[in-house]
């Protein structure tokens, strides 16, 4: 049977209490379990370094996965745990930083935002594809054979990738901003650019149009009406509506006209949008709870479409304890969209589009549970 290759976080002190333990056995959270049981003996574990960004072993899993609370880690227990052999074992120093594989890894192919590559390293098990598993695994294998030492901030050694405090406490890696810069010159993106105003309003411009396409009513928020993107002005659009359906009462029509895009048929809202780039995600949740708590029996598809590095943040603030006490939970009906999916997949819709219906968006749109993330 192929081995499969998947993708497991350290930081510099968890590498250390993993080696000191004998290198024999790697762990993961609780919430972990389901992914780490299709985690096979003979496959192979790509061992990342947080903080400096390195591919620094590469470990053989020698058997099934079990629970153990047997202490290994200072900070925390990762009580599911997998045999391992270790192949590869190697010092910050000689690592392999992630920068130098732009060319082999897919992960930094055909990029459309400079951030977009650190989606494939937010949580871990994660598998990988067999073919950046094998670049890996080759230029792991050629830092034994070929030691090199390269400088780095010792200091970044010290920091604590973010822990996430919702149903799962998965640990997200950060790039600094020196790595995505570099990304983004190597695909002719403006490095350290902040187009969030621009941004906002592309994705919005492509969620109003996509809906018109589709043969629906469309609503901006009542303020971003007069918007245009790429010379193309909202209003130009016939089905944007002037105003919303008379259902409602005051209160709750206030709130709908400030959310980002709603697609409508007839008189019914088909799904709900709130955009967020730059803005607090807390406020755009804030009314999609007003809205589920001013019509309870309301059942609109609701959506937040953020930056890919976002998205830890979202599934987050949506598990947040006041919006679980919604009926009902903000989290049964809230889901996630990244500006990157959305971009891929209208662009692959094309000239099918008007055959769509809105239930299109549940191919790509993900659950907020933190199981997952």
């Amino acid at each position: 049977m192929p081995k499969s290759y998947w993708l497991n976080l350290f930081s510099f002190k968890t590498w250390t209490e993993f080696r000191e333990a004998g290198s024999r056995v790697t762990g993961f959270r609780e919430s972990r379990w389901n992914t780490v049981q299709r985690i096979k003996p003979g496959d192979l574990m790509l061992c990342y370094l947080t903080g400096v960004s390195r591919w620094i072993g590469l470990l053989e899993v020698t058997g099934p996965a079990f629970e153990d609370r047997e202490p290994i880690w200072e900070d925390d227990p990762f009580p599911v745990r997998l045999p391992v052999r270790p192949l590869v074992e190697l010092v910050p120093e000689t690592a392999v930083p992630i920068l130098e594989m732009k060319e082999e890894l897919s992960i930094f192919q055909n990029l459309t935002n400079p951030h977009a590559w650190t989606g494939h390293l937010r949580g871990s098990p994660t598998k990988w594809k067999t073919s950046d598993g094998e670049a890996v695994e080759a230029v792991l294998a050629n830092a034994v054979r070929n030691p090199v030492e390269r400088a780095f901030d010792s200091s970044k050694l010290s920091r604590r990738p973010p822990v996430l405090r919702g149903r799962d406490d998965d640990a997200l890696t950060v790039p600094e901003e020196d790595e995505v810069d570099s990304v983004a010159r190597a695909n002719g993106l403006e490095p350290s650019a902040r187009p969030e105003a621009t941004t906002h309003t592309e994705i919005q411009w492509l969620l109003v149009k996509l809906g018109h396409d589709m043969g629906l009513n469309v609503w901006v928020a009542r303020n971003d009406r007069n918007r245009d993107y790429n010379g193309r002005r909202f209003t130009e659009l016939s089905r944007l509506l002037d105003s919303l359906p008379v259902q409602f009462d005051p209160a709750t029509t206030r709130t709908i006209e400030l959310i980002d895009v709603l697609w409508l048929e007839g008189n019914s809202i088909r799904a709900a949008f709130e955009i967020e780039s730059t803005t607090s995600i807390y406020s755009g949740l804030l009314r999609m709870a007003d809205l589920i708590s001013m019509q309870p029996n309301l059942a609109i598809p609701l959506f937040i479409v953020a930056p890919d590095e976002r998205r830890n943040k979202v599934k987050l603030e949506i598990n947040r304890p006041t919006f679980s006490k919604l009926k009902p939970p903000l989290i049964d009906v809230c889901r996630y969209i990244s500006f990157d999916q959305l971009r891929q997949n209208v662009d692959k819709a094309g000239s099918l589009t008007k055959h769509l219906k809105a239930e299109f968006l549940d191919d790509f749109a993900e659950v907020c549970t933190m199981d997952d993330a």
